[in-house]
């Protein structure tokens, strides 16, 4: 099997993994996320009637989005994706980040859904996550890199090859 296919495989089978365990029904349909590199789509779903609720991309020219393969333009397609399902009266929704990982562009729709009025994930557990723990300060949690090609003990410059001679006098003291 060739590198693609196997990954395709993968994918499929992450996606499988991940739909096992959710089903849309009317009052808690679920929220499918699709992404490529350059658009990012959500849609509310029914599974139960096979129907969609509400929908949002960030295609088209109605979308008002410049570049749609972005943090941000995720973001503003989870609000539009919120207000059209506040229209139809829905306020909760199962997450289905399909064969994606909860992170960058995904992540960033489905907290911004949240925070908008559609309740899909946790937003307390993730700052949880990302709050400092207790006793650490912001500069042990980043851990200051240094910056490239500085190292702990470097020798200035035009030193690196002299070593000093030890005198026999020294080591008699």
């Amino acid at each position: 099997m060739n590198a693609q296919k196997h990954k395709l495989k993968r994918a499929e089978r992450r996606r499988y993994r991940v739909r096992k365990i959710i089903y849309g029904t009317p009052a808690k349909p679920r929220l499918s996320v699709s992404r490529s590199n350059l658009h990012i789509s959500a849609q509310l779903i029914d599974d139960l009637n096979g129907v969609t609720l509400a929908a949002a991309t960030s295609q088209g020219k109605d979308s008002g989005l410049k570049h749609g393969g972005n943090v941000k333009a995720a973001a503003e397609v989870g609000k539009k994706l919120a207000e059209a399902a506040k229209a139809k009266g829905i306020t909760v929704a199962a997450f289905d980040r399909g064969a994606f990982r909860f992170h960058g562009r995904i992540a960033a729709l489905a907290v911004a859904a949240t925070e908008a009025g559609l309740v899909c994930t946790d937003l307390e557990s993730m700052k949880a996550k990302l709050a400092p723990k207790a006793g650490e300060t912001p500069a042990e949690k980043t851990k200051e890199a240094k910056p490239k090609g500085e190292k702990k003990d470097a020798k200035p410059k035009g030193e690196f090859g002299l070593k000093e001679k030890k005198k026999p006098e020294d080591d008699k003291k």
